[in-house]
Formats: C-alpha cells, sequence, structure tokens
C-alpha cells in the first residue's frame, strides 16, 4: 500500500460535502480548498530520556517520568525551536505520560506555555506485551534466538543497516512469542507489526485532516523512538535517511501537500544543541 496517497479519499469527500447546496456553502469550498492546498510541516519529536531508557529497559506502554537529564533536554528543545522561530498551530502527544510530559516542556521554553494539546493513542510506543520493563537485552535475545542469531549480530545488523524494517520483525517475533505466554484477557500481548502500522497512519490521516481544515502549516507531535521511526520508514521510499536509533529529544519532520507525504528530516539534535547553549 503507498501510504503517501491515503488521505486522498477523505480529502475528495470533504470537497464535495463542502460544495453541496448554496452560496455560502461553495464559498466555504473555495477557502477549504485554497487551504488544501497549502503545506503541512509535522515536526515529530521524540520524548526526553525517562528512567527506564537511562537504565535500558524496555518500555513501550509503560511508563516513567523524564530523568534531570530528560528534562534539560526537553526544555533545550524548546528553546532551539524558539530561537529558529518555529511555533506550532497544534500539538499532539501520545498517552504515555513522558510524551506530555515533554511537550509541556517544549511549549514552556518556545513561548507557547500553556498551550492546549491533543492526546492520541494511537500515537504510542510499540507495546512488547510481557517484555515490558525488561532488559533491553533480554528482550533482543528472544528475538534474536528464534532468528537463529547471537544478540550481537541482531543488534549490529540494526547499527550497520538501520532500524526499519528490522523493528517491524522485532514486533512480529514478539507477538509470536506473546501468544505462548500470554492467556487472553489477562494482559495485554505485544502487538504485530500490522497492527501498529495501522494505528500509526490513522492518527497521521487524522492530524493531516484536521491541519488542512483549520489552516494549519506547523502541527508537533510527540512520541516515541520506534513508533516515529515506523512512520518515516514507511514514507521514505527513496530511503534517503539512515533510520538508526531516534535521540531522545531528537526532532524529524515530515511534509504533506496536495496527498503526498515527503520526509524532509531525520533524528535531528541540532535544536537541542543550539537550544542548549543559551
Amino acid at each position: 500500500m503507498n501510504r503517501k496517497k491515503l488521505v486522498m479519499g477523505l480529502v475528495t469527500v470533504l470537497l464535495l460535502a463542502g460544495c453541496t447546496g448554496g452560496a455560502d456553502k461553495a464559498k466555504t469550498a473555495a477557502e477549504r480548498t485554497k487551504t488544501e492546498n497549502n503545506e503541512v510541516t509535522i515536526y515529530f519529536a521524540r520524548h526526553g530520556e525517562t528512567m527506564m531508557n537511562a537504565v535500558e529497559r524496555a518500555q513501550g506502554w509503560t511508563d516513567a517520568p523524564l530523568t534531570p537529564e530528560g528534562i534539560k533536554g526537553a526544555e533545550a528543545l524548546g528553546k532551539g525551536l524558539k530561537a529558529a522561530d518555529i511555533t506550532f498551530d497544534k500539538v499532539y502527544t501520545s498517552t504515555s505520560g513522558r510524551t506530555q510530559e515533554t511537550a509541556e516542556l517544549i511549549l514552556k521554553n518556545n513561548g507557547q506555555k500553556g498551550m492546549n494539546y491533543t492526546k492520541d493513542k494511537r500515537l504510542r510506543e510499540y507495546n512488547f506485551g510481557t517484555y515490558e520493563g525488561m532488559l533491553n537485552k533480554e528482550m533482543l535475545t528472544a528475538v534474536a534466538e528464534v532468528d537463529g542469531e547471537s544478540y550481537e549480530t541482531f543488534v549490529g545488523d540494526l547499527r550497520k543497516n538501520g532500524y526499519y524494517p528490522k523493528v517491524l520483525h522485532l514486533a512480529d517475533v514478539l507477538s509470536e512469542l506473546d501468544k505462548e505466554k500470554v492467556e487472553e484477557g489477562t494482559n495485554w500481548a505485544a502487538e504485530d507489526s500490522q497492527t501498529i502500522l495501522d494505528r500509526l497512519f490513522a492518527a497521521l490521516d487524522a492530524i493531516v485532516a484536521e491541519a488542512e481544515k483549520e489552516g494549519q502549516e506547523n502541527v508537533l507531535v510527540v512520541s516515541h523512538g520506534m513508533s516515529i521511526i515506523t512512520i518515516l520508514g514507511e514514507l521514505d521510499t527513496e530511503e534517503e535517511y539512515e533510520l538508526t536509533s531516534m535521540k531522545n529529544a531528537s526532532i524529524s519532520t515530515i511534509t504533506y501537500k496536495a496527498g503526498d507525504y515527503r520526509v524532509t528530516s531525520a533524528n535531528d539534535v541540532s535544536y537541542v544543541e543550539n537550544g542548549g547553549q543559551e
């Protein structure tokens, strides 16, 4: 499926609905068409470092607060965005506390303190099921063993060839392993890759649809490392960007215009670096 064209049907429906009945409605449709021709830039920010990041434990749907270093990074990101004169028309986070804490610190430091943001559970990190809270090494070793590899070989391949699409394979392996471990109704088993893709792109399409409708040009989405990698990996069809581990408080950007998504940056820490110099 071509992810770049997913919203075209929705755009067509909106245009047709806006053109029905009366001069006033026709005028509204014309204004909407003008808005839809504008480019939307989505700034994906990974949350600041958390306590579980610091001790290298798997953190998907489970949550932990930012560390002092994580708070510092989120504040620096906000300051760096302010120095670049970047403000946002709309802000989204996942329902995880670490993304909300990060968003509030960004907004406080880029001059938009108190701005409301929308929480969307579809923007959450991968669900690692019974592997949540486990040491990253233990979780990755379990996946490597299924592949007949050592932990070192598995991680070496990630570092050499990038995280995408191997993170989707990781999700599928964990999902299969969890089917043998989780009795239905007792816990949330690890998600498979298709479930993850479906929810992430449903969220992205909804974000773009609202941006077009409301004339929003700059949108901030505070999400999670593997989720951001997945969105970028699906949209970067030319493989222009090296998708390695997303750094905390990094920025990745995509643009949307006339039914087309385009990745324009990935894992950019320049805003944090510039903000930290103040």
